[in-house]
């Protein structure tokens, strides 16, 4: 998994894995899914991140339990 910001445009990347990108979709105005040839999920592209997280320059990686506590779609 890769975790790029670019702090010229204002966006956050997420790369997953190393598979090539075939397709993307915007999910939202400003949240980008980017889908691989047999249509899964490779990466994700936040744009005006700076606005959306607290600090796009600094993040933290846990392991333990996922919260399924939240909302489910």
């Amino acid at each position: 998994m890769q975790i790029t910001y670019d702090p010229d445009r204002d966006i956050l990347q997420i790369a997953f894995n190393q598979r090539e990108v075939d397709e993307t979709a915007r999910v939202s105005p400003n949240l980008i899914l980017d889908y691989d040839e047999d249509g899964l999920i490779v990466g994700l592209e936040l744009r005006h991140a700076s606005k959306r997280v607290d600090n796009p320059l600094s993040f933290t990686f846990t392991v333990g339990d996922a919260n399924i506590e939240k909302p489910q779609p």
